[in-house]
């Protein structure tokens, strides 16, 4: 589902429109201890945004595209979240141009999956070329919490 068609059905739905946007990026080391350093941010940073709710799949989802970026590419890797209009974007970006595919694999294979999770898990998912390589993405449907006597699932600004 594209972000415009979600902001619409979101805005439908509460009545309000998040306009706020708040980002976030880090470089992380080519080294796999980074994968433990990318999950840490994801919690600290959705944390501090109000979005408790998707922690547990962003965390799952950013370890599975930072280890994919720090098998199969070379350099730092960049982890980056943006959430606006009540979504929820993270972005790995690596310095391999090559685009990754989702695999086929036997019930009792040990890794292959990383993709079919984010495609499972995510509301959309996808990857680009960019001028150093590439960057591989998804995007969760977020609900911060309100502080006010907004109703219950109403999208409440985040917190820088």
């Amino acid at each position: 589902m594209n972000r415009l068609l979600m902001s619409s059905i979101l805005t439908a739905v509460t009545g309000r429109r998040q306009t706020t946007c708040r980002t976030a990026s880090w470089w992380l080391s080519p080294d796999l201890g980074s994968v433990c350093d990318a999950r840490r941010l994801t919690r600290d940073k959705l944390a501090a945004w109000g979005l408790d709710d998707q922690v547990e799949a962003a965390e799952l989802l950013v370890s599975e595209l930072v280890g994919n970026a720090l098998e199969h590419a070379y350099g730092p890797v960049r982890l980056s979240f943006s959430a606006e209009d009540g979504l929820l974007r993270c972005e790995v970006e690596d310095e391999n141009p090559d685009l990754p595919h989702m695999l086929i694999v036997d019930a009792d294979a040990e890794s292959g999956r990383g993709l079919f999770l984010v495609d499972v898990l995510s509301c959309c998912w996808g990857g680009e070329r960019t001028a150093r390589g590439k960057a591989i993405w998804f995007e969760l449907p977020v609900f911060a919490r309100a502080e006010t006597d907004a109703p219950i699932g109403a999208l409440a600004p985040v917190a820088a």
